[in-house]
């Protein structure tokens, strides 16, 4: 399988440094929506989609008034995923199959783009997301960009036999290869999870939102932005679970970093470092995510 690193919209909340850890302390900070497009043998397979073209078109129809004023999408059609696969070469059509960590609005806008593909999410997630019991997943969760026709595919959260890493998790998705998991990761959201994709180098784990920083990933001493942190508190909606599960992450990349690629959905630098990857594979796997290069900005 061949995969493809894709960042679908970048979110400028303000705050530049104390936020993305890279900047000037002066202007915006720079996030990703980091999504991975999958080359599959039956179609394509997207893992999140970050914010679609309807997003672009109608913001505020779409987007809470918060969000919006909050982390400052850059809201052009170009960076949005049907247009970065329309761009290789491929059609919307093509797209089979939706795996998502979670139906956030940043995570989940472009699934109105893709209206023949099955979305695969754990059912806790689907539950919350449909139930809307609080003022924080009404801005969270947004059926605005869930088009009316689509082809749900729910999972228990409680793997399904094996564990990989040690960590439960759901094999045999609906349709999917066998290469590819749901790891349930609970705490930002009930029903957040990690999705894991074993390429020919060993694994990759796109984290989601089970954290924000690459720092918060180092072995010897956690390191995460004040703007970072903040965020987290805001939007998790189980603390104990969000810190356990990003400990029992941090304990992956320490034992099984030689097998494991972990990386979450908007730190820039990973992103950045994984494109890169991507385009010299000849490169040994990225284990780490340590920045040895100067920032982007004096």
């Amino acid at each position: 399988m061949r995969i493809h690193h894709l960042n679908c919209t970048t979110m400028c909340p303000p705050g530049g440094r104390l936020v993305d850890g890279r900047k000037g302390f002066t202007g915006p900070a720079a996030l990703t929506c980091h999504c991975l497009l999958v080359e599959g043998r039956q179609g394509l397979i997207l893992v999140d989609t970050g914010f679609g073209l309807e997003d672009v078109k109608h913001p505020r129809a779409r987007l809470h008034p918060l969000l919006l004023k909050g982390i400052r999408p850059r809201l052009n059609e170009g960076p949005t995923a049907i247009r970065q696969i329309e761009r290789m070469g491929f059609h919307a059509e093509d797209v089979r199959d939706i795996v998502l960590t979670h139906l956030d609005c940043d995570h989940a806008g472009g699934l109105s783009d893709f209206p023949h593909a099955k979305i695969h999410l754990l059912w806790d997630e689907y539950q919350q997301a449909l139930a809307q019991a609080t003022a924080r997943d009404r801005r969270r969760y947004r059926p605005q960009q869930w088009p009316p026709e689509t082809q749900w595919v729910t999972y228990p959260s409680l793997g399904d036999g094996e564990r990989w890493f040690g960590f439960e998790c759901v094999r045999d998705l609906t349709g999917l290869p066998p290469e590819i998991l749901l790891v349930p990761l609970p705490g930002h959201t009930l029903g957040h999870a990690g999705v894991a994709i074993q390429n020919g180098s060993g694994w990759l784990l796109h984290a989601g939102d089970a954290y924000f920083y690459h720092g918060e990933m180092a072995p010897d001493r956690y390191q995460c932005t004040l703007g970072l942190r903040i965020a987290q508190k805001l939007n998790q909606t189980d603390g104990y679970l969000r810190w356990h599960n990003m400990r029992r992450l941090r304990e992956l990349v320490h034992r099984h970093g030689r097998d494991v690629t972990v990386f979450c959905a908007h730190d820039s630098l990973e992103f950045e470092l994984l494109e890169e990857q991507e385009k010299a594979p000849e490169r040994s796997p990225l284990r780490t995510f340590v920045d040895t290069r100067p920032p982007l900005h004096a």
